[in-house]
């Protein structure tokens, strides 16, 4: 397996769709705007199997002070061999002067972030105000 790793935001919204959808996450039934908040973000940092897309990380970030990981997956069939955890390090690296860098967890993925250098705030809560309307 020969990964290559980019930093690139324009994506096909059928790659990101495929790779979304693949992970089971709600935001590859919306590939227009799927692909709209990845152009947005910060940064985007990309994992590729020749012209399969295979992993994402997106950045959102104030440009200084705090980076937050948006979105990290990599494809199934592509799982458990490190892709995630070099995107974060590109992450990471790229941000390492920042004070803040965060991501929102799911209770099951803990233990993934925390081998990558992340610690759960034990004084703070993650609150949401999801609006589904296409």
């Amino acid at each position: 397996m020969n990964i290559e790793y980019k930093t690139i935001k324009e994506i096909g919204k059928e790659k990101l769709q495929d790779l979304f959808l693949a992970n089971k996450w709600d935001s590859g039934n919306y590939p227009d705007k799927l692909q709209i908040a990845i152009r947005n973000s910060s940064a985007v940092y990309t994992a590729w199997d020749g012209d399969k897309f295979i992993g994402l990380v997106n950045v959102l970030s104030d440009g200084i002070m705090n980076a937050y990981l948006h979105y990290v997956l990599v494809h199934p069939d592509y799982q458990g061999h490190g892709i995630a955890s070099k995107l974060i390090k590109l992450f990471l690296e790229e941000h390492k002067d920042y004070m803040r860098r965060v991501i929102i967890s799911y209770p099951e993925s803990v233990s993934f972030y925390e081998k990558n250098g992340f610690k759960v705030a034990p004084d703070k809560t993650t609150l949401f105000l999801t609006n589904l309307k296409t």
